[in-house]
């Protein structure tokens, strides 16, 4: 138990650091990104961002961030001792990278171009680092695919290929791995009793089955395609629930079956179908980002420490869509509006 107590002290002092609304403001309100860097060397993340090189990019900016960020996760999880939950969420600096490769050469682009969206910093933490390079010099798509074939998800990337190649969606890839990531929690959640890490865990799960079924939905999936993507359910969505969405005749009576769910204020009312998808999915992460928040209201919890490990998740995610914006001009309201904080 002493572990946990250690780790969830230093998640509330963690807490402490975690950026407010008007630092956020300040960041994008900067004018270009030479400001924004000194902007941010005046945060906690100062030293995260010293090694960036001029001439600043967002990309560069955000590179540095995340190799921050798997520092910041390792060193919780460590302090917390040995977690299949915390360690699901480590897996997602790699399914990240993992996504931008694959992505990457079904574009057609250059080693050189993938390099730039991912850091490998999460990688050589826990000594990974061969299998995301061996994907990355990969000549082609297949290649790429075969050098993952030994990894214990080596199944799934081949679905998702089987299934871009029919339907030539590039966000199936994205589906595909967070499934890999969902999976893995799924399992991980099955084996504690712990109600409050069982009532995070499991709405991240419901996040992924719901909005799996609902761009199924849009993409023009078959049933049998979209069971495919559903991981391990849970008492807030079962089963049976799924598999009344996935019946449903359109998007919107799929959302329609969540009225009488906790979900319900999540429904989207609004009548374009891509726009109620992209609205649904803002809510839901407000409401993960809210329910992370509230995971600090008990001292020395387990929950504490995955509040922790998502809230500064949420964070980086942050800054790098502020130092997108800055890069790309984007009035400071739309910014501000876009990221995911406090009301």
């Amino acid at each position: 138990m002493g572990k946990n107590v250690y780790a969830s002290v230093k998640s509330y002092s963690q807490r402490g650091k975690l950026l407010k609304k008007a630092d956020f403001q300040t960041l994008a309100e900067s004018r270009d990104l030479d400001e924004l860097m000194t902007r941010i060397k005046n945060t906690i993340y100062g030293e995260a961002i010293t090694d960036v090189q001029k001439p600043y990019t967002s990309l560069r900016i955000e590179s540095a961030l995340r190799g921050h960020l798997a520092d910041v996760h390792y060193s919780i999880a460590k302090t917390a001792g040995d977690s299949e939950i915390l360690d699901a969420y480590y897996m997602k600096f790699i399914i990240s990278n993992l996504k931008f490769i694959l992505k990457g050469k079904v574009l057609g682009k250059t080693q050189e171009e993938i390099e730039t969206h991912i850091n490998l910093r999460a990688e050589e933490l826990i000594k990974q680092r061969d299998i995301i390079v061996k994907a990355l010099v990969a000549k082609d798509l297949e290649e790429a695919v075969a050098s993952l074939n030994s990894v214990q998800f080596g199944d799934e990337i081949s679905k998702a290929v089987a299934l871009y190649n029919e339907k030539k969606n590039i966000q199936i890839f994205d589906t595909y791995f967070d499934k890999i990531l969902y999976q893995q929690l799924g399992r991980a959640i099955k084996k504690t009793r712990d109600r409050d890490v069982i009532k995070l865990v499991g709405m991240d799960i419901d996040f992924y089955n719901l909005l799996s079924v609902i761009r199924g939905k849009f993409w023009g999936l078959d049933d049998s395609q979209i069971e495919d993507l559903i991981v391990t359910q849970t008492p807030t969505i079962p089963r049976e629930l799924l598999g009344r969405m996935i019946s449903a005749a359109t998007v919107r009576d799929a959302f329609g079956e969540l009225s009488n769910t906790k979900y319900k204020s999540m429904i989207p009312d609004v009548e374009n179908e891509l726009d109620a998808v992209a609205e649904f999915e803002r809510a839901f992460e407000m409401g993960l980002y809210h329910s992370s928040a509230r995971s600090f209201t008990k001292m020395f919890s387990f929950a504490t420490i995955i509040g922790i490990t998502k809230l500064t998740g949420f964070e980086v995610r942050n800054l790098a869509a502020i130092a997108y914006a800055v890069e790309q001009k984007i009035p400071t309201e739309t910014t501000m509006s876009k990221i995911i904080l406090e009301e």
